[in-house]
């Protein structure tokens, strides 16, 4: 099981990785959403804001309000930021849940 640290750390790895593609999708992509990461095995959560292509403001704490809610463990958290686990095959077994509007599901996917 990954830690809360290495939670944390995968976050900002994949705000990084947005930021740098950020000037490409700026202008195919208006999605400016709250996002709140729950990772189930370690019992905590992160939140943020999707804006202009990236993920900024991240901090710890849940954000029930969120418009797009991402529900994972931290291996697969970890595993999904690396590229070592593709999305829709973790959607389809249920290794992820994102509970969003579907076309903000169709923006998000774009993004990354």
């Amino acid at each position: 099981m990954a830690s809360v640290d290495e939670c944390r750390e995968a976050l900002h790895n994949l705000a990084a990785r947005m930021d740098a593609n950020a000037a490409q999708v700026r202008d195919h992509v208006n999605l400016e959403r709250t996002l709140a990461c729950r990772i189930s095995d370690l019992d905590c959560a992160f939140h943020g804001r999707i804006s202009d292509g990236r993920l900024v403001d991240l901090a710890d704490g849940d954000d029930p309000d969120a418009k797009i809610a991402l529900t994972t463990t931290s291996d697969d958290l970890v595993s999904l930021v690396a590229g070592q686990l593709d999305v829709p095959k973790a959607l389809a077994a249920r290794r992820i849940s994102v509970d969003a509007n579907p076309f903000d599901l169709l923006k998000l996917r774009k993004l990354l």
